[in-house]
């Protein structure tokens, strides 16, 4: 029944970011009314809205006073500095709904059933959508791989980032390392948002973008380190197999692909959290899955390259591979 029911609690909790209840709240309005008047809302719905998120731990209440359980008052409200409650935006929106509403037609197709060009087609704004909400979402594991592969005495780098999207991991690596230079490829329309998010950090005078489909357009070559995150899950192997061949094209000697994955063990079904991805991938691309680090290996190797390791990310549910030419 938790689970038939699961969606009320993705509509409570994306209704409350849009009327920023939780901002409400942190401001010192903890009752029904208070919060209703900041929010613009009728006060019954406000009432039973907060008590709803209540008893999902999202709110705590005393009498009729309700205030930000911790998690949400560091993440939900948007005056933080670690709020990331955009990403609702992303995550339980028209689009991402719209492909898993049906599951039996896309089990029965073995992948996407609606719009399943959304991942490849020029320009498509489900990208600028993901990219203008994912892009504080992506912050921690962007510092983290940072502490893993930005050494104490930074050396020149060039970068090429795929799929930037936000741009925040060749972002983090120039504030890390104020020799590197990014080269940022992703749609024309996505690469302005990537741009801003460099400009509000202070590096672009070290970003530069090539606009296009990475399967198409000219990397060039020289690269020290190659970022690809969160983008090889929507393809099958023989694709990612392809684009694999021609990254290690245009790396130099000893160069590091970094790629962040949902990686699941061997068994598909553990730890829950990678496992689960799959299910994702098969309503949302026509061909993509969370893959094992046997599977990326595998398929680096096929690639050219003569290694690859593997790093929990923790408190994050993602791995980061370290696959070296």
């Amino acid at each position: 029944m938790e689970t038939l029911f699961a969606y009320q609690s993705s509509s409570a909790l994306k209704g409350a970011i849009d009327l920023d209840v939780f901002t409400a709240i942190a401001e010192g309005n903890a009752s029904a009314p208070d919060i209703a008047k900041r929010c613009n809302a009728s006060e019954r719905g406000i009432r039973i809205l907060c008590d709803f998120l209540t008893t999902q731990e999202f709110l705590t209440k005393s009498g009729d006073r309700y205030q930000l359980a911790p998690d949400a008052a560091v993440f939900l409200n948007r005056r933080s500095p670690a709020f990331v409650g955009d990403a609702a935006k992303f995550l339980c929106g028209e689009t991402m709904l719209d492909h898993f509403r049906d599951a039996a037609a896309f089990v029965r197709k073995g992948g996407c059933a609606v719009d399943a060009d959304a991942n490849t087609a020029p320009d498509h704004p489900v990208w600028v959508d993901f990219a203008r909400a994912m892009g504080p979402l992506m912050s921690l594991p962007a510092s983290l791989i940072a502490d893993r592969i930005v050494p104490g005495t930074p050396e020149p780098w060039k970068v090429l980032d795929i799929a930037a999207g936000h741009g925040l991991f060749g972002i983090t690596l120039a504030q890390r390392n104020p020799n590197a230079h990014i080269v940022a490829l992703d749609w024309p329309n996505v690469l302005e948002v990537a741009q801003e998010n460099a400009r509000k950090a202070g590096v672009a005078d070290r970003y530069q973008t090539i606009p296009g489909s990475a399967f198409d357009a000219d990397f060039g070559t020289g690269y020290d380190v190659v970022l690809l995150t969160n983008f090889l899950h929507h393809f099958d192997p023989p694709t990612c197999e392809a684009l694999l061949r021609k990254v290690h094209a245009s790396m130099k000697p000893g160069g590091w692909a970094i790629t962040l994955e949902f990686v699941p063990n061997d068994d598909k079904v553990s730890p829950a959290g990678a496992a689960m991805f799959s299910f994702v991938m098969l309503a949302s691309t026509p061909a993509g899955e969370a893959y094992s680090f046997q599977e990326f290996d595998r398929m680096f190797r096929n690639a050219g390259f003569s290694k690859s390791e593997i790093q929990p990310l923790p408190p994050t549910e993602e791995s980061v591979i370290i696959s070296t030419k």
